[in-house]
């Protein structure tokens, strides 16, 4: 099968692998007809992870069943399924508390798995024909037979991932909130403050078209190159500031003059701009060691944040990535209904064989590229 093969920094191609065939009685085949491109994707493909050449990526996919293993009971041939980003066993202590980002069979020595992701363990990721779902019965998320294939694929990742960082803050209808970040996730994150009836939800970027994309849905573009954001949300705000706010940049963050990476400028812009006993969902990655770091610190994942003013403050911060099992039925749900069409955030569909090309311009943030999705059978 043909499939998106990291090679080495700033260098991925489509090759010819190995197709995936059943390795355990509950696993499933499916045959993908689309898989995003996600930010974290960039990771790998920029060199700041130990990714090693000839890794298959792509977290993000959905497809149609090809092939059931004679263990899996609610899945048939032809069922049509989003998985989570996270391969989980239902089963462990995580798993059963609703925990399936850090489920502790799938990877072991590591709570939490992934597919095509650097040590996420061995699932081979899905940007690619044909991807192997392990525990299939509890990781594929059936869909119906509509035409809504790319509100679904955000199901994978960046829609639950963007309301699980409203979850962490608690953001509760009425309520004011502040995103940083208008990348994928963050747009999820600020449209997700809406679905919960957030009274104001603030973004904070300096990307032009990203803070315009903001202001579609609703939310009050600050773009951060004009002042401290901040202080600028403080003077719509009599001074106050918002109630609830979330992280969906990581440990990537620019300094406020965008000349360089600054990790810790978005937690401590956090720190600043929510009010006191306020709450911080930080679903934004931060990672145990950065080669790629600004400073020795930054190299082993330590940041320098403002933990005193938070303590002064009394706020609360919640962390870790998306137990995407958690949310994805519901906000299905919601897509059905009509009540949600994440798709704004999608920029470029795109077939498999262009996948060298679309990381190129996403990673460089040209021509419109925020959000890709590739479709394995469509003609280049």
């Amino acid at each position: 099968m043909k499939a998106v093969v990291y090679e080495k920094p700033f260098s991925v191609t489509v090759k010819d692998v190995d197709d995936p065939r059943i390795q355990h009685p509950n696993d499933v085949i499916v045959r993908v007809t689309s898989s995003a491109i996600c930010g974290s994707d960039l990771h790998m493909y920029e060199g700041r992870t130990a990714a090693r050449p000839g890794i298959v990526f792509g977290h993000e996919n959905l497809g149609v069943i090809e092939e059931v293993g004679p263990g899996v009971a609610a899945l048939t041939k032809g069922d049509r399924v989003v998985m989570p980003f996270n391969v989980a066993c239902g089963f462990c202590k995580n798993c059963l508390a609703g925990n399936t980002g850090f489920c502790l069979t799938v990877n072991p020595g590591f709570a939490g798995g992934a597919y095509g992701y650097v040590a996420m363990g061995p699932y081979t990721g899905g940007q690619a024909e044909h991807l192997r779902v392990p525990f299939a019965d509890f990781n594929c998320l059936t869909l119906p037979e509509v035409d809504l294939e790319t509100d679904f694929i955000l199901l994978a990742d960046i829609f639950p991932t963007g309301y699980h960082g409203c979850e962490l803050a608690q953001v509760a209808p009425g309520e004011s909130v502040v995103v940083y970040g208008a990348g994928p996730v963050g747009l999820m994150a600020a449209y997700s403050a809406l679905l919960r009836g957030a009274s104001q939800v603030f973004v904070v970027d300096r990307v032009p078209e990203r803070l315009a994309k903001a202001e579609e849905i609703g939310a009050i573009p600050i773009d951060f190159t004009q002042g401290d954001p901040a202080e600028q949300i403080k003077d719509r705000t009599d001074g106050e500031g918002t109630d609830k706010g979330v992280d969906a940049v990581g440990y990537q963050a620019q300094a406020p003059d965008a000349s360089h990476e600054e990790p810790s400028t978005v937690l401590n812009g956090l720190v600043d701009t929510v009010r006191p006993t306020g709450m911080l969902g930080v679903p934004g990655l931060y990672v145990p060691s950065d080669p790629g770091g600004p400073d020795e610190h930054a190299k082993r994942g330590q940041l320098l944040l403002s933990i005193g003013r938070m303590f002064e403050k009394g706020q609360r911060m919640g962390t870790g990535q998306c137990n995407v099992k958690r949310y994805n039925r519901q906000l299905r749900d919601l897509i059905i209904a009509g009540r949600a069409k994440p798709s704004f955030v999608v920029s470029h569909e795109l077939p498999l064989d262009q996948a060298p090309q679309a990381y190129e311009k996403f990673d460089k943030r040209v021509e419109g590229y925020t959000k890709v999705v590739l479709h394995p059978a469509l003609a280049a």
